[in-house]
């Protein structure tokens, strides 16, 4: 009998090709990942060492929240560090950790920072002085060190960290000369100013169009402990550092642009004593006890914003953190019903305030 031949299974064979041909591709990508992998790698370390944040900034005032959070560890919120940019200023009012890892990520140039403004002694807002000072220096071979404001006080806090970390800048200064690491601009140099009193402003630095001035803060037993208020052109911004609910405060908050506040869910707090007390972990109950009367909850600082008839309020130093989905409407508790026009920043939140303008104007939601 003669021979057929049985047709062919085209879809099959056009199966087997276009396999035949992803393989081929993936084998040739695989083959050359190295030379790819350093292209982009090459091209992405190009784009970051030469863009500068402020140089993407129009004229006016911007505020960046390097750190969103309290000494809680949380995941979107890093010790307590909120960036002001005026003109071309750039300062930092408090050094948490990680603020300066997070600025740097953000592309601000660290070595052209003006100064540093400490709002009280706290840990969680004073433990990244240190490296904030070195990279400042090594950033850009600053011949001076890094100013920081504070109040009484804050000469004994500079002087241990210069103490702590003297070793180490003979250390760079050795290894990348004079260049790079100058001795005359390592460490800081502390700008004290006398704690202000009620209804009572105290200048901290003044440049051109740009003021700073210091307010007195609620945060017993912590004294002093100041808030700072920035006016640039006709914009302006203030920053609470940590406080309860201050007459004070509101006083100077009148018809500010921004007010960045920090906030402690009051709810949220009492449930965590509730819970230590049933597991009889003693410490943890005390402390949530105690730090109740010493930090405004989210509804008191939406009540000063609003007494106050500031532009927006930015919620920092966020406590507890939000980590739980749906966990914003428990910890804001009606707050949002007191003053609408708000924001919960995460690491990275950031706003613009133009020159000669009234906008309001967020730019970044998270890192």
């Amino acid at each position: 009998m003669p021979h057929l031949d049985r047709p062919r299974d085209t879809t099959s064979v056009k199966k087997f090709i276009v396999l035949a041909v992803i393989v081929a591709v993936g084998v040739g990508i695989y083959s050359q990942r190295t030379p790819l992998i350093e292209r982009l790698l090459d091209r992405g370390i190009e784009r970051r060492i030469a863009f500068d944040m402020m140089k993407e900034l129009p004229d006016g005032l911007h505020v960046t929240v390097c750190g969103a959070g309290g000494p809680m560890p949380s995941p979107k919120a890093s010790g307590a560090c909120v960036a002001v940019v005026a003109g071309n200023q750039l300062f930092v009012v408090d050094a948490g950790t990680n603020g300066l890892r997070n600025l740097m990520q953000l592309g601000f140039p660290t070595g052209a920072m003006t100064a540093v403004l400490l709002t009280h002694f706290h840990s969680d807002h004073i433990d990244g002085l240190g490296e904030m000072a070195t990279i400042r220096w090594v950033g850009a071979g600053n011949t001076e060190p890094l100013p920081v404001y504070g109040p009484e006080g804050v000469t004994e806090v500079v002087e241990g960290f210069n103490a702590a970390y003297r070793s180490d800048g003979l250390y760079r200064q050795a290894h990348h000369g004079d260049n790079v690491a100058p001795l005359s601009g390592h460490g800081m140099q502390a700008m004290p100013f006398e704690s202000p009193e009620d209804g009572e402003l105290v200048r901290v630095y003044s440049n051109g169009e740009l003021t700073i001035d210091a307010l007195k803060v609620v945060h017993d037993p912590v004294k002093p402990a100041v808030a700072y208020l920035f006016r640039y052109k006709d914009r302006s911004a203030l920053v609470s550092g940590d406080t309860a609910k201050s007459e004070n405060l509101e006083r100077f908050a009148d018809g500010v642009d921004l007010l960045v506040h920090e906030a402690l869910s009051h709810r949220l707090v009492k449930m965590m004593n509730g819970i230590a007390t049933r597991e009889d972990n003693a410490i943890m109950a005390k402390v949530t006890f105690d730090i109740l009367d010493y930090h405004a909850s989210p509804k008191e600082a939406a009540e000063t914003a609003r007494d106050a008839g500031v532009g927006h309020l930015l919620y920092y130093h966020i406590v507890p953190p939000l980590i739980v989905p749906g966990q914003e409407a428990l910890w804001l508790n009606g707050a949002d019903e007191v003053f609408p026009a708000y924001t919960i920043a995460q690491d990275g939140t950031s706003f613009s305030l133009p020159a000669g303008s009234k906008d309001i104007l967020q730019t970044r939601d998270s890192m």
